[in-house]
């Protein structure tokens, strides 16, 4: 069985190494003409890490990140309303790590071509057909048209998927909550203990999310900004290599009164912003058809506020490798495939734009605008049991299922 992944993105990668460690065949097309470290901060959650390790790349994921010890809450005045533990910290057997998104994609990507081959770049996916024998995927590189027949087609491109674009043509669009995001890199002293996630906000409308992200250099902080800006609408598209200003983002914080993080310094040393809106999609009532589905943001791409966009991804290449390699209907393994990933990941769609950071932060600064000395003077303990079991349920898989459930390797 050969299938074609279309993207090179962390998912994609993922799934060449899923497919290639259960005995199948892949190819990865990509878009871009050169694959290289971008991006900035992103989070691995336990459950994505235990299929990492699986798939041998625990070791790296040591080298390169972060091992996460607590998710925290603050007011803008630095006062701590909860420190979720995180990892395993919060009893799993796999730790969460936080990590340079450019660093882990060059080192799947390393890993992709030692085992499985190099990688085509610069090759655009411009559409398929298929039979009840295989699927012929059209693409183009360059000036060239190239036809290719494979027996699955996967596409994991991304929140602007053009795989998804053709299976769904009609009444898509990405939804934006009106939030705008800057994001950046800089080196900083640490933060806390400098293995923190911290989510500082004023209220629903301003939050400043920090996080180390180099077990190389310890100094390096990963920042995200995010202001309501607007009111919740569709957008055409979305840029995720807008250059973003330290202007831009600087007078949303300007009052803060925050001693966790010189946020004015952190802008100041930060080489590139970049900018985008904070967007998702519907959950989608199917993701394929027959030999063809997606994975990743292509599939469910949702707010990044729980840290699961590349985690998710991970965990969906590794089940679908598990249904292509046990199923021996390649159709009815891709539907096994997405009962099995798309009910969950529907759900954390949902849920994100619930918002539950920006709701906890809200109430906080209108019971205690001017901060408070013990959160116990503002929120109740069922309260506050309430917000954090709202947070834990979009970036928390259970403890004991996920320990002793069983592998998906094959």
């Amino acid at each position: 069985m050969r299938t074609m992944v279309v993207g090179g993105g962390i998912g994609g990668l993922s799934t060449a190494l899923s497919l290639h460690a259960a005995g199948l065949g892949c190819v990865v097309v990509e878009a871009a003409r050169t694959l290289r470290p971008l991006g900035v901060g992103i989070n691995m959650q336990p459950h994505a890490v235990r299929e990492l390790t699986e798939l041998g790349l625990g070791p790296v994921l040591a080298d390169l990140g972060v091992e996460t010890s607590f998710m925290s809450v603050a007011d803008r005045h630095g006062n701590i309303i909860m420190a979720l533990p995180r990892g395993r910290s919060a009893g799993y057997r796999w730790p969460q790590y936080s990590v340079h998104r450019g660093e882990l994609q060059m080192a799947l990507l390393a890993a992709v071509e030692e085992r499985v081959g190099p990688v085509r770049t610069g090759v655009a996916f411009e559409g398929f057909e298929q039979d009840g024998d295989g699927v012929l995927v059209t693409l183009r590189q360059g000036g060239r048209v190239l036809r290719e027949r494979v027996d699955v087609l996967v596409g994991a491109d991304g929140v602007q998927s053009s795989v998804r674009a053709r299976l769904w043509p009609y009444g898509d669009p990405l939804r934006w909550g009106g939030i705008r995001m800057w994001r950046g890199v800089a080196e900083s002293d640490p933060v806390l203990d400098g293995a923190t996630v911290l989510a500082g906000g004023s209220n629903s409308a301003a939050k400043f999310v920090t996080y180390h992200i180099s077990a190389r250099n310890p100094r390096l902080l990963n920042w995200v900004a995010e202001v309501k800006v607007a009111e919740p609408g569709i957008v055409p598209d979305a840029d995720w290599s807008r250059e973003g200003s330290h202007a831009d983002v600087s007078g949303h914080f300007a009052s803060w009164k925050y001693p966790l993080v010189d946020i004015p310094a952190l802008l100041a040393a930060t080489k590139r912003i970049l900018e985008y809106p904070m967007v998702d999609r519907d959950p989608l009532p199917r993701w394929g058809e027959g030999r063809v589905t997606l994975l990743g943001d292509a599939a469910h791409p949702m707010y990044p506020v729980g840290s699961n966009g590349g985690s998710q991804a991970v965990l969906d290449a590794r089940f679908l490798a598990r249904c292509l390699a046990t199923y021996d209907d390649p159709a009815a393994a891709l539907a096994a495939y997405e009962a099995e990933r798309r009910p969950p990941t529907s759900a954390l769609v949902l849920a994100h734009r619930s918002l539950p950071i920006e709701r906890t932060i809200t109430l906080v600064t209108e019971r205690a605008p001017d901060g408070f000395t013990h959160i116990g003077e503002v929120l109740t303990a069922g309260e506050l049991a309430a917000m954090e079991a709202a947070q834990r349920g979009l970036s928390d898989a259970d403890v004991r299922a996920l320990n002793e459930r069983e592998s998906w390797s094959v």
